[in-house]
C-alpha cells in the first residue's frame, strides 16, 4: 500500500493481517535460504528472519521454512513476478508476488483490477514513477536523538532521514540497505518497517468516489498468499 499514515495505522494494519503475512514471509525466507541456511552468512535471509520476527512469527515456522529453502525438508519452487496497472482514480499500483503458478497469480490478479475498477498494464507502463529505495523506518520515543540517529544512517550508507509526526524515515539506495539495515539493529534500534520498496516520485490524489474501490481492490490483493507487497503512488492513507 502507500507509504503514508502513522505508526499506530501501520501496525493496526499489520495485526489485522497477521496469519496472511506469516505464510507471505515465510515464503520469503523459503527463497532468500536458497542461497544458504546460515543467517549469519546471508544478509537476505537474516532480514526475511528479522521481519518475521518483527509481526512475531513462532520460530518453528521460520527454521521449518528455512529448511524448506535448503532442500532438508520438500518444498516448492517461487518465482518472482512483478504486475503494473492503474487502479480507480489513476493511481498507480505495482503488485509484488512470489508464486509456484504464474498462470494462476496472474489470472488473480488480472480478474481482481477488473473486478474493481482497475486496468492491468504492461510492464513499464507505472514503474517509471517510482523509484526503488530501501526504507528503514524507526517509531519515535522520547529517548531518541534524531542528530544521533541521522549521523548513523548518514555514517552507514543512508542517502536521507526524513523526521514525520511520530517516525523516522531513513531511506537508502538499493545496494547500501543492507549495510544500513545491519547498522541500525546493531546500534540498538528496531525497525518498525524495513525493506526495499517502490517509493512514488509523483503522486496521485483520487476522487473520493473513487477510494471504496481502490482500497477494496488493495485490501484483496493484499489478502492473497502469492502476493507479497502492492505498492502505490496514492497520495492519501487510505486505511486510516
Amino acid at each position: 500500500m502507500g507509504r503514508h499514515g502513522t505508526i499506530a495505522g501501520r501496525k493496526a494494519a499489520q495485526d489485522s493481517k497477521r496469519a496472511a503475512m506469516f505464510t507471505k514471509y515465510a515464503k520469503a525466507i523459503t527463497v532468500a535460504a536458497k542461497d544458504g541456511g546460515d543467517p549469519d552468512y546471508n544478509s537476505g535471509l537474516r532480514l526475511a528472519i528479522e521481519k518475521a520476527k518483527a509481526i512475531s512469527m513462532p520460530n518453528d515456522n521460520i527454521q521449518r521454512a528455512i529448511k524448506k529453502g535448503t532442500g532438508e525438508l520438500e518444498g516448492v519452487n517461487y518465482e518472482e513476478a512483478v504486475f503494473e496497472g492503474y487502479g480507480p482514480g489513476g493511481v498507480a499500483i505495482i503488485v509484488d508476488c512470489l508464486t509456484d503458478n504464474n498462470n494462476r497469480t496472474t489470472s488473480f490478479v488480472r480478474s481482481t483490477f477488473d473486478k474493481y475498477g482497475g486496468n492491468l498494464g504492461t510492464p513499464g507502463c507505472v514503474s517509471y514513477m517510482f523509484s526503488r529505495k530501501g526504507i528503514i523506518l524507526l517509531e519515535k520515543d522520547e529517548g531518541m536523538d534524531e542528530d544521533q540517529i541521522m549521523e548513523l544512517a548518514l555514517e552507514s550508507g543512508a542517502e536521507d532521514m526524513i523526521a514525520n509526526e511520530d517516525s523516522f524515515e531513513i531511506q537508502t539506495e538499493p545496494s547500501g540497505y543492507t549495510d544500513v539495515h545491519n547498522a541500525v539493529v546493531e546500534a540498538g534500534y528496531t525497525p518498525v518497517e524495513s525493506d526495499i520498496e517502490y517509493v512514488p516520485s509523483m503522486e496521485a490524489t483520487p476522487d473520493e468516489n473513487d477510494i471504496p474501490k481502490l482500497r477494496k481492490l488493495i485490501d484483496i490483493l493484499e489478502d492473497n498468499d502469492d502476493i507479497q507487497k502492492v505498492h502505490t503512488n496514492c497520495a492519501i492513507d487510505l486505511f486510516e
